[in-house]
């Protein structure tokens, strides 16, 4: 191993040894230990009267904030990666990627231009060139990793804004707008008020996608619509759009397609789950959180151009001090909204370098059978009631003649206990439960049998 010799102690902070060994040894610990499954929120008062302050003007030595984080503060956070954590999205990251995030931070690399951080960058764009084959993009496709399908989003569609500001030369009488679905992800409409673009509603087919001919007119009438966001996976139902006949309609409008892959982009992994992003190898640009369904720690999104020189024209920065920056080379800083970077996609090339794509896809795989066999359950059952066949690896249901009261207490009673996580959620304007399978550690029998268990109750008590 390449190191030298130990720093001496700082002038200002002293000897560190011993703040660096506990956090270290702590850290080593807990990537190899299961996950508290009873772990969850507290009020900001019980903490305060349990922690105290902290910040104080002598500090209050590494032992006492260490024994803060593990005994007190960790407990008051929710564990992610346990595996009958099923609700919203959560985490299930590899033990790899989770020790490399450690590295990563040791090592403290700049990765916002080429220049400081080449061999970090380089490791991150190999990432980025297996997520640019699974879509099906050319060798010139390119992308980075940003914080999130926010901050993903919200880059891809400035990049799409400013393309058609230089092709169509001026800003239409209005403003810029954007098509998508009502059941795009809220970071959506977000992205769009920050931009000052306004938001055009696509409604859906029977089943929930949005689709090339609802789009049609839509497009033809209002010439202020420079792009279309389409799901790749929507949060709340795991439906994937019509994604080959909205990029048809759309590029025949000369608007850019935005693919939001957030959480179901991973099933690109999935050879049995391939065939629902057909036309995706055509759109502009695409977004996967790895710390959604691709198993790296948070925070990580790969953001993706298919042709990356109108992301350089929206976004590249100059300044008197960066005039020296190779453009010639790969500066991640020049494909989004952000100049400082950590290389935060250095944990999932760690895994995946570790453990290779066949396991990631085995893995992702192993998901969508994990969904598939609860939904199989869930329809067989006398008391529930499955509201869609998943497509993805998100399970939505009801148990009817349940108040949302009784769904209410059902959730917290199940979560008091450490049994399940599972909140409820609204389908078609009615309460309902989502279960989200994206870590292979579940067990499906278990979640069957926990809801077998618990669901026969009239009232959910």
């Amino acid at each position: 191993m390449r190191c030298s010799a130990t720093a001496p102690p700082s002038p200002v902070w002293g000897d560190e040894r011993e703040a660096v060994s506990r956090a270290l040894q702590w850290a080593a610990a807990h990537t190899t230990v299961a996950t508290d499954p009873k772990t969850t929120a507290r009020s900001a008062e019980d903490l305060q009267a349990q922690v105290g302050e902290t910040i104080t003007e002598s500090g209050i030595g590494a032992a006492a904030a260490m024994a803060l984080f593990d005994e007190v503060l960790l407990p008051a956070t929710r564990a992610s990666e346990d595996p009958m954590n099923l609700a919203y999205i959560p985490a299930a990251p590899t033990r790899a990627a989770v020790a490399f995030d450690t590295v990563v931070s040791a090592a403290n690399v700049f990765g916002g231009i080429w220049e400081n951080g080449a061999g970090a960058i380089f490791a991150e764009n190999q990432v980025l060139r297996w997520i640019a084959d699974l879509l099906g993009w050319p060798a010139e496709a390119a992308g980075v990793f940003v914080s999130g399908g926010t901050m993903g989003n919200l880059s891809a569609l400035a990049t799409a804004r400013d393309h058609a500001l230089r092709e169509r030369g001026a800003r239409p009488a209005g403003g810029w707008a954007l098509a998508c679905a009502s059941t795009a992800h809220s970071s959506v409409a977000s992205s769009a008020r920050l931009l000052d673009m306004d938001v055009v509603s696509v409604p859906v087919d029977d089943r929930g996608h949005l689709t090339g001919a609802a789009l049609e007119e839509l497009l033809a009438a209002d010439p202020r619509i420079c792009a279309v966001v389409a799901s790749g996976g929507t949060t709340n139902a795991g439906i994937v759009d019509d994604i080959a006949s909205v990029v048809e309609v759309a590029h025949r409008h000369g608007a850019w397609v935005h693919v939001d892959g957030a959480y179901g982009g991973a099933a690109l992994a999935a050879p049995s789950a391939r065939e629902r992003f057909a036309g995706i190898e055509q759109a502009d640009s695409f977004i996967v959180d790895p710390h959604k369904w691709l198993f790296a720690p948070y925070d990580c999104c790969a953001l993706l151009y298919r042709d990356p020189r109108p992301a350089a024209a929206a976004h590249s920065q100059h300044a008197a001090y960066l005039d020296a920056i190779d453009r010639g080379e790969s500066n991640p800083s020049d494909l989004a909204a952000h100049l400082s970077r950590r290389t935060r996609g250095l944990p999932l090339w760690y895994s995946l370098a570790t453990h290779g794509t066949a396991a990631y896809t085995a893995a992702v795989e192993r998901c969508l059978a994990s969904a598939r066999q609860v939904a199989a359950a869930i329809e067989s059952s006398e008391h529930l009631e499955l509201l869609l066949e998943p497509e993805l690896s998100v399970v939505v249901f009801r148990r009817p003649g349940w108040t949302p009261a009784a769904y209410r207490r059902w959730s917290k009673r199940l979560a008091t206990e450490g049994t399940l996580l599972c909140v409820p959620t609204a389908l078609g304007g009615e309460i309902a439960l989502r279960l989200a399978f994206v870590n292979p550690s579940t067990d499906p029998d278990a979640v069957i049998e926990v809801l077998t268990a618990t669901m026969q109750e009239a009232d959910g008590s």
